[in-house]
């Protein structure tokens, strides 16, 4: 599922997102930047070590923001590291739109055409599937109507058919209203 959105193709796809040929994947990171399970399990194991040298080099990154290392043997050149809130710290949806946006910025700050985000959060972090939805689309098609240079491509990878649907389902109601709007 995917529409175009002021210059800006914005995509849903279900499957893995260490697999997708992107400049830049996103890892739902933690604040140590440790690449433990889930996500980042799967780019520590398809990156190689360079990705958590890297990561060990920068020590540490807040709730909220991102930070980006290169992709090791990932077809991705980069992943940005985006960490996002745990379920009861409060703030989650501020917390969340933060780490989408920054990881946003850093791609069109790093001159990449195409980043690919993972449903940031919604794994051991515990937040809800349909609230990570809303924030995450919202915060997405915001971000194509400022003055992009570079990025043209913006990948949501949903791992599961649950999430694929979930998403899928909010991506048309803000399809719609944003036609509404316009």
């Amino acid at each position: 599922m995917q529409a175009f959105i002021n210059d800006t193709t914005v995509e849903l796809v279900q499957g893995d997102i260490t697999e997708l040929e992107t400049d830049a994947i996103v890892n739902a990171a933690n604040s140590q930047l440790l690449l433990g399970e889930g996500v980042a399990g799967a780019i520590r194991r398809k990156g190689g070590p360079s990705i958590q040298a890297e990561c060990d080099a920068i020590g540490r990154c807040d709730v909220g923001n991102a930070v980006i290392t290169g992709g090791g043997n990932l077809k991705a050149r980069h992943v940005i590291h985006a960490v996002g809130p745990r379920m009861g710290e409060g703030s989650e949806a501020g917390k969340l739109a933060c780490a989408v946006r920054v990881s946003l910025a850093l791609a069109e700050e790093h001159a990449l055409h195409s980043i690919a985000l993972p449903a940031i959060s919604t794994g051991v972090f515990g937040y809800p599937l349909e609230a990570c939805a809303d924030v995450m689309l919202r915060v997405i098609i915001d971000y194509t109507f400022e003055e992009l240079e570079h990025l043209t491509h913006v990948v949501v990878c949903l791992y599961d058919s649950q999430a694929f649907d979930v998403f899928a389902a909010e991506f048309a109601k803000k399809l719609e209203e944003l036609a509404n709007d316009q």
